[in-house]
């Protein structure tokens, strides 16, 4: 009886289950919405002031925006603190950054350029389709804890 007792204070209730699944999503949206406002603020500061052009403006933002993401969903997010594998995490993630980076430059000028959809409200459009890809891939890949 007592390894039954553990193995029901190892194993967490559908309700603990539950309430762990929310308190990860509660903090992909933080960590993807600082991500997202890191994005949309520098995409508004390289286009409107400094005057590149959107689409070079769109990348560079979002490879600085590729930066906070990381770390905050490997620490944050997954609670994944291990620095052993560290770079074949980020070698992968950076991987489906970099397949992100060309869907969301895609789509911004698709969305721009044939919809004329301001750039601002095409990004919004773009990373909700990428943040739900990519918390597929972060939690079933990437940061999948053994």
């Amino acid at each position: 009886t007592q390894n039954r007792l553990n193995d029901l204070n190892e194993s967490p209730t559908p309700k603990l289950k539950r309430r762990q699944m929310i308190a990860k999503l509660v903090r992909y949206l933080f960590s993807g919405g600082a991500a997202a406002v890191t994005d949309l603020v520098l995409l508004y500061i390289f286009t409107d002031i400094a005057h590149i052009w959107y689409v070079t403006s769109s990348v560079l933002a979002f490879l600085v925006a590729f930066l906070v993401s990381f770390v905050l969903q490997k620490f944050f997010t997954f609670q994944d603190h291990g620095t052993e594998g560290m770079t074949g995490q980020a070698a992968v993630y950076l991987g489906v950054t970099g397949a992100n980076l060309a869907i969301n430059t895609g789509l911004i000028y698709l969305l721009v350029q044939f919809t004329g959809i301001h750039y601002i409200a095409a990004q919004v459009l773009t990373s909700i389709a990428i943040a739900i890809e990519s918390y597929i891939l972060y939690g079933m890949f990437i940061f999948k804890k053994s």
